[in-house]
């Protein structure tokens, strides 16, 4: 096992990002612990307020990401072991931001209502793409073994990348990003019934198409996602509050 970390991660130059991945993932862990012990109101786990303002956590997470990315700055030509400390601090604040991105998204608190699983999807998807690029892999990149230029490769792979998400199928795009032979699938596939190319395209002109889609939806991706939700409301706590969102407007 440590020949392994020195040969692929260290020796690669990889130790600032695992050292980020790992924090991500620890920080975000820790973080919801400490959220759902402060909403069963557990001991001395409480918000920190100052007078009746309430400060998020995403407040502390921007200051300690400005922190690590001004430090990786300083020493990254220094050593690896500086840099791989200020990726640590940058994976500490990533976490925090990331685990109120529905705030930030919604300019609203909604993290213990149904929207604010847009939170930890957000977490989940930086933790796959970290991982992704912890092991070699990069955007965009992959070569179909014919002779065209890597900029058409580069610039064909991102448009598949933009139907696919058009499409409403944000972990195929994701995920597509760096293995694109899952872009062609995607790109290729029927969209989802909500999404913006089935709008555009075919809820009105051809119904027959769209009646497809909601059988997709309903016979193979509702029962994915409820697993998902599972799955996520497990490690985050379960977000089952009322929507304050709803008839909302915006000024």
């Amino acid at each position: 096992m440590e020949n392994w970390f020195e040969h692929n991660i260290v020796a690669t130059g990889r130790l600032p990002l695992f050292c980020y991945f790992v924090t991500l993932i620890v920080a975000f862990i820790a973080t919801r612990i400490n959220v759902r012990l402060i909403r069963a109101k557990v001991g001395w786990f409480r918000n920190v307020n100052v007078g009746e303002m309430h400060i998020h956590h995403v407040v502390f997470g921007v200051v300690l990401m400005l922190v690590g990315g001004v430090s990786g700055l300083i020493v990254s030509s220094a050593s690896q072991v500086g840099y791989a400390a200020a990726a640590c601090i940058f994976g500490i604040g990533s976490a925090l931001v990331l685990d109120e991105f529905a705030l930030i998204l919604h300019l609203h608190d909604v993290y213990w209502e149904e929207e604010g699983r847009t939170s930890v999807d957000a977490v989940f998807i930086a933790i796959a793409v970290t991982g992704l690029l912890l092991i070699g892999l990069r955007p965009l990149t992959w070569d179909y073994g014919t002779p065209v230029n890597p900029g058409a490769l580069i610039v064909a792979n991102l448009a598949l990348a933009v139907v696919t998400l058009l499409k409403g199928k944000i972990w195929t795009g994701m995920a597509g990003l760096f293995v694109p032979p899952m872009l062609v699938v995607g790109a290729l596939r029927l969209a989802r019934p909500g999404s913006p190319w089935a709008r555009w395209f075919f809820a009105q002109r051809s119904p027959r198409k769209m009646a497809r889609a909601i059988h997709r939806e309903e016979r193979w991706r509702r029962p994915a996602i409820r697993a998902k939700i599972a799955f996520q409301e497990f490690l985050s706590g379960r977000h089952d509050l009322p929507s304050t969102r709803r008839g909302r407007r915006h000024t």
